[in-house]
């Protein structure tokens, strides 16, 4: 194998990425396993009450994404609960926004942490971690018995997409904890207050728009121009509702053409539309939180997010705004998929590297994550859903809360998903950068998925990447 920038081998790459790390770049490979803490996988005898063998006087490191949930439900909820049971383990809490900035290094070096809240923009490659084989297996986790009922599993009482986006190689190694559900958001009130109406169809999206425009009230729309993640998720949506869930899945699978499919240059079409006539001045230069705060401040009516955004929200949302939620309006009556399909799938990536320090007690305190207590008391203070199963039940949702439990079960069986962006992170990066040019008119519908499968194309072809097939 040449060593040029398109065939040197990831291991080699991520190695290289530990001696000079660069926000952004992909996970760090794993160092020999002689380097590895020498007590990392030696648990102590397991029992019903401790099944991973937990040692209960042995620390325990924990990495939280400081993001739209913060990290107190970490600190007030998931840790005193884990000490209940383990009150000698010291616990050594962090936050930080650049995950694979900060913990990289770690990896590379042989020690990271025990627990990673691997979520945001600068989450680690999760492929990557997989593929040099740094996760641990979890699927111990999933048969033991659950933290509440030592009598139901683990397994029993989650969302089943749960184990289905968690496993990578045949083994369940990432643990998605929130549902999450994403949509068009805005404000009830402003839209009862000027009579503006939740559109269903695509040309009733854009004429509201034009009155928003018109009106001068507000820009009808924005999206976190620095981070054009954000943009790429509601165009894909569209493209499946428009051609149907096989889009997504072509593209998952990498298959030929599938980003250039027809159905992907519409939805691409359309919302360069929205982005040459209805967005928000200076969008392109706004973060998320910039964005956000300009709708809670009234400056724009309509922004793509997910059901992470009111909580994120809450210091800046003023009492009586009302956070609604829509799903993506049909594009036509000759759509594939119904009105109401939602794009939903776990997030919020918890993992416990194999080769740290204390993976048996990384486990435990996932598994104290997913009692039904742990799980309720996180949906109730960070207004959100989680993936354990009634877990909101008897809670007191918030109305951002209520209107996303409401979309998701009009969706019923219409969902949809895709997993290409924590599979492969450089098309994920390609992505983004394309986007945001697709929606400030630096590149054409065209140019913009040849140039995303050209990039899907190389990745096929490079056989230092490991492929996942839905």
């Amino acid at each position: 194998m040449t060593n040029t920038p398109h065939h040197i081998t990831r291991r080699a790459l991520l190695r290289a990425a530990a001696i000079a790390p660069v926000a952004g770049a992909l996970a760090a490979c794993a160092t020999p396993q002689s380097q590895a803490p020498a007590s990392s996988a030696a648990p102590l005898a397991t029992s019903a009450a401790n099944p991973f063998g937990v040692d209960a006087k042995k620390p325990l490191e924990v990495w939280i994404f400081d993001g739209g949930f913060g990290d107190a439900y970490a600190t007030d909820i998931h840790q005193p609960l884990f000490k209940t049971k383990y009150p000698d383990a010291a616990i050594k809490h962090n936050v930080t926004k650049e995950i694979t900035k900060v913990l990289q290094p770690r990896f590379a070096g042989g020690n990271p942490p025990d627990v990673i809240d691997n979520s945001g923009a600068n989450a680690m490659d999760l492929g990557a971690l997989a593929q040099d084989g740094q996760l641990q297996d979890l699927t111990p986790m999933l048969d033991a018995p659950s933290w509440d009922d030592p009598a139901v599993k683990v397994r029993d009482i989650l969302d089943p997409a749960v184990v289905e986006f968690g496993t990578y190689d045949g083994k369940f190694s990432v643990l998605g904890y929130v549902n999450y559900i994403h949509g068009i958001w805005y404000s009830q009130k402003v839209f009862r207050d000027n009579g503006w109406t939740v559109p269903t169809t695509w040309d009733e999206f854009l004429k509201l728009c034009e009155t928003i425009k018109k009106s001068g009230k507000m820009a009808p729309f924005t999206y976190a121009g620095k981070h054009p993640q954000y943009l790429y998720e509601p165009l894909l949506t569209m493209a499946a509702k428009i051609g149907g869930n096989e889009v997504l899945v072509n593209i998952d699978n990498l298959e030929d053409g599938a980003w250039s499919s027809e159905p992907m240059k519409t939805a691409a079409t359309a919302w360069a539309e929205v982005g040459a006539k209805y967005l928000m001045e200076g969008t392109a230069g706004l973060d998320h939180v910039q964005t956000q705060t300009a709708q809670n401040k009234y400056q724009v009516a309509m922004l793509p997010s997910g059901s992470w955004l009111e909580n994120e929200q809450k210091t800046t949302t003023p009492d009586d705004f009302e956070y609604g939620m829509f799903p993506i309006p049909d594009f036509t009556a000759s759509d594939k998929m119904p009105h109401g399909t939602l794009h939903t799938q776990p997030g919020e990536s918890f993992i416990v590297p194999s080769k740290g320090a204390n993976p048996q007690g990384g486990m435990e305190y996932l598994r104290a994550m997913l009692s039904k207590k742990a799980a309720g008391d996180f949906s109730e203070l960070v207004r959100t859903v989680s993936v354990v199963k009634g877990a909101g039940e008897g809670r007191e949702l918030s109305p951002g809360a209520k209107s996303a439990t409401a979309a998701i079960a009009a969706a019923g069986a219409n969902t949809v998903y895709y997993r290409w962006r924590t599979w492969y992170a450089q098309l994920h990066d390609e992505a983004v950068a394309a986007t945001g040019q697709l929606m400030s008119g630096g590149v054409t519908p065209e140019e913009y998925v040849q140039r995303l499968q050209k990039k899907a194309d190389e990745i096929k072809n490079d056989s230092s990447i490991k492929k996942y097939k839905r």
